[in-house]
């Protein structure tokens, strides 16, 4: 006789509207994180993968191993190279959209209009093409909303996140853009299966909507102010500090508290330590972009604001997060309009929600799919009434 299935959660009337929080709904083959390790792929640590080419991260998540050889790791970046084409009708439509509209909501219309005009109606298939194309999308955005010319072509040399920068053609671009892209794209590729646009992707495909529906959806999840656009506000705060002075900021630290104010870029809901994400990232701005005043002011508030915050006992995680360093940082390499780092946050986040909507639709319970999803809510404050 098998045993009973383990209680994983008792569900209790405290745990009702509360966003689902730490309740387990279902698996991820992806990535998993950790209070303290932070974000993993695959048992991947993030110093690990930050040294990888995009290519090579997104075969782990798609397929769950690293490129076992070069010719295996070549004939990958082919294969998405060979899928990067995108058709002329995507770029006529977005070159009709509002300029006042959202790079976002430019994002969302993009991968809707793939969807439209070029679509195979398999999972892998479609898959697959939108990681390929969302690259093109992504700067082809940039591109004609702001006015910096037609889209470009993909080069056919170069590997992924350089050819992002090539792609974008950013006026001021810095010389270490493209090697900042690859890394901001594999830092944020996948974080868990709960996060909201995760979630929220995952959702719409278990009703078998098709793959650019399903990511439209989950880009519109990231794109709320309380999830993806945190990367726009945490640049607003770090030039609101304005300076790398150790007084000056702490005071401003303090004041900003006192007023009941947010000190962007610091605690999650998860971690109880450094994001390791951060970690590369303030290595990167070391490094790199050390004589930056933002980048200056971002360095000096991760050692200060800590500080600060540990002062409050009800502060669980005072360390700072993925968003931390990473406008300051996008802006130093020239990309300097804040409002399309969260765009950029999806054309990261595409690849893994992407591999986790494959799992859930063809690998899991043993290729049947997991049910469309359908939670139970609990009826309230309806007494019976006759007319």
């Amino acid at each position: 006789m098998p045993e009973p299935d383990p209680v994983l959660f008792e569900v209790h009337e405290s745990h009702l509207n509360t966003g689902l929080r730490g309740y387990p709904v279902g698996s991820c083959r992806t990535s998993a994180v950790s209070a303290q390790e932070g974000v993993s792929y695959r048992g991947y640590s993030i110093a690990e993968l930050s040294t990888l080419s995009s290519e090579s991260v997104i075969h782990l998540l798609l397929r769950k191993e690293i490129p076992s050889s070069e010719d295996e790791a070549i004939a990958f970046s082919n294969e998405l190279r060979r899928r990067a084409h995108v058709p002329d009708e995507v770029f006529r439509l977005l070159e009709k959209l509002p300029k006042q509209a959202h790079p976002m909501e430019w994002l969302i219309a993009g991968i809707l209009y793939l969807g439209m005009v070029d679509k195979a109606d398999d999972w892998q298939e479609d898959g697959l093409n939108l990681i390929a194309r969302i690259n093109t999308v992504a700067a082809a955005v940039f591109r004609l909303r702001e006015g910096w010319g037609d889209p470009i072509a993909p080069h056919a040399d170069l590997p992924y996140g350089p050819n992002f920068a090539h792609m974008l053609g950013a006026p001021n671009a810095h010389e270490q853009l493209g090697e900042l892209l690859r890394l901001f794209h594999v830092l944020h590729m996948d974080h868990g299966g709960g996060n909201l646009s995760t979630f929220t992707g995952k959702a719409i495909a278990s009703g078998h909507a098709d793959v650019y529906v399903s990511i439209a959806g989950a880009m519109g999840a990231l794109y709320g102010p309380l999830h993806g656009r945190a990367n726009q506000e945490c640049l607003r705060f770090v030039k609101e500090v304005g300076s790398d002075d150790p007084q000056r900021v702490e005071s401003f630290v303090r004041a900003k508290l006192d007023s009941g104010g947010k000190i962007f870029g610091f605690g999650h809901a998860v971690l109880r330590a450094e994001d390791p994400r951060a970690t590369v990232q303030y290595a990167f701005a070391e490094k790199h972009f050390a004589d930056d005043p933002l980048v200056r002011a971002a360095l000096a508030l991760r050692s200060i604001a800590p500080r600060v915050l540990k002062e409050n006992p009800k502060i669980s995680n005072p360390y700072p997060n993925v968003d931390a360093i990473s406008g300051a940082l996008l802006n130093a390499a020239g990309l300097q309009e804040p409002a399309y780092y969260t765009a950029l946050f999806g054309w990261s986040r595409v690849v893994g929600i992407t591999a986790q909507i494959i799992d859930e639709r063809v690998n899991l319970r043993e290729g049947r799919g997991v049910p469309i999803y359908r939670p139970r809510f609990i009826a309230v404050d309806q007494p019976p009434r006759s007319l």
